[in-house]
């Protein structure tokens, strides 16, 4: 951080939104931040010592679903075969109602796919094994495709292998170079910056907050103090160890309690379980000792944090920057100021985060819309209510992140220039006011 009486730069200096260099505040106000967030870093930082799992704990695969052993595979063979042959034909039956085919098999004469694939990792590496693949399929195999295999070593010898999905390595690995490399470019070291800190995150994610959950620690505090070190571990990374930040990580700490204490009262109100899907149920069936209802408050939290960060280090950015247009604008003035940029900034996040939730939610929308339930029931039916207080308590928690952070950078910035042309550029670049300026501001501290 710069010392409290750096000259500025000439009046030529362009300021940037959000990636110019923060004006340096006291050092009073340093030991004020730091009184506040120290202790909070240090408090994550035993969380994480004591709660630290060292791995998932083993447990004796079922075999079923998710839980079932994995291989590489590829796809050897495919022939044309007919349907009766290979007994996927559709058998015989009554017509359905309303004039509908029956349902189950291919129709008589349609040709069928025999797939035969070869197991190439795992214990049984150079199995063969052969698969059907009948014309209504929605996936379709070519020779030389790569494909994931489960494993059920209880099985009959014959039935041990089954297909269960592609191998999108090469695909997902060039999105994600591309994606890297349009943040490199465009952000130049602050983008690398944002992909190591990317990277600590998900290590904190996967080495922390997933063990110690599977563990049986609490699922809030786990996501309490996983979510705050990626909070800090993010900030500081991305924009710099400076008094900005630090605000900015205040009001991120202050809306995170606020998303934690209404999920809290409202999960417990609408009496949700958080056990609304099969994956859960399996999570649960594994390892009965996590607490499922903790696991959704857990996920709202974690859910909420990368949008957090956004709008408070905005917010937190347009107060310095306003604060540097005008050097003599009080604490009232820079507030109203930002909340005007923070409003549409509100406006347009909510809407994205709802969208976003209501996209991952469209398959149990349409089969609502199918079964041509009320609107009423819909909302209150346990799976849907759970996206809804997931939605809004997320909402309520980035809408008031805006004006508290706007209040604390405020506050921060006018309290520590209150001397006219102490927080913006100098009177006159070298000149005899901007000397006199800095000898005051020197003379009172």
């Amino acid at each position: 951080m710069s010392p409290p009486d750096a000259p500025h730069p000439a009046a030529g200096h362009a300021h940037a939104h959000g990636h110019g260099p923060a004006a340096p505040v006291s050092r009073h106000l340093r030991k004020v931040i730091a009184a506040v967030l120290i202790p909070f870093a240090a408090a994550v930082a035993v969380g994480l010592i004591v709660l630290w799992p060292g791995g998932a704990p083993p447990h004796k695969p079922s075999g079923v679903g998710f839980d079932q052993p994995t291989e590489q595979a590829r796809i050897i063979k495919v022939e044309e075969v007919d349907c009766a042959a290979v007994h996927a034909a559709q058998q015989p039956q009554p017509t359905a109602p309303g004039g509908q085919p029956p349902a189950g098999g291919a129709a008589p004469g349609t040709p069928c796919e025999q797939v035969t694939v070869k197991v190439t990792t795992g214990e049984n590496a150079g199995r063969t094994f052969q698969t059907v693949v009948t014309p209504d399929a929605l996936r379709h195999y070519t020779t030389g495709q790569d494909v994931v295999v489960s494993y059920s070593p209880k099985a009959p010898k014959d039935l041990q292998y089954a297909v269960t999905d592609v191998d999108r390595t090469v695909p997902m690995w060039m999105l994600a170079a591309i994606f890297a490399g349009a943040v490199v470019i465009v952000g130049r070291l602050r983008g690398v910056l944002a992909l190591v800190a990317l990277a600590a995150s998900f290590g904190v994610l996967t080495l922390f907050i997933l063990p110690a959950i599977l563990q049986g620690s609490d699922p809030l505090v786990v996501a309490v103090i996983g979510g705050s070190a990626i909070m800090l571990i993010a900030l500081y990374m991305c924009h710099g160890l400076t008094a900005r930040t630090s605000v900015a990580v205040l009001g991120t700490l202050a809306s995170l309690l606020l998303i934690g204490l209404l999920g809290t009262v409202f999960i417990n109100w609408a009496l949700l379980t958080g056990n609304t899907d099969d994956t859960t149920g399996l999570v649960h069936g594994l390892y009965p000792n996590i607490e499922i209802r903790g696991l959704l408050l857990a996920g709202i939290i974690i859910g909420s944090l990368g949008v957090l960060d956004d709008v408070t280090v905005t917010q937190t950015a347009a107060v310095w920057e306003l604060k540097e247009a005008d050097p003599t604008a009080g604490w009232r003035k820079l507030y109203g100021a930002a909340m005007r940029i923070g409003r549409d900034h509100i406006a347009s996040v909510v809407n994205t985060l709802v969208m976003a939730y209501a996209g991952a939610s469209l398959p149990l929308l349409l089969l609502f819309s199918i079964a041509q339930s009320s609107v009423g029931t819909v909302a209150t039916s346990e799976v849907v209510a759970e996206e809804i207080v997931r939605t809004l308590v997320g909402s309520i928690g980035l809408v008031a992140s805006v004006p508290v952070t706007t209040l604390l950078a405020a506050l921060v910035v006018a309290a520590d220039r209150p001397v006219p042309g102490g927080a913006g550029r100098a009177p006159a670049a070298g000149g005899r006011g901007g000397r006199r300026a800095a000898h005051g501001r020197r003379r009172k501290r």
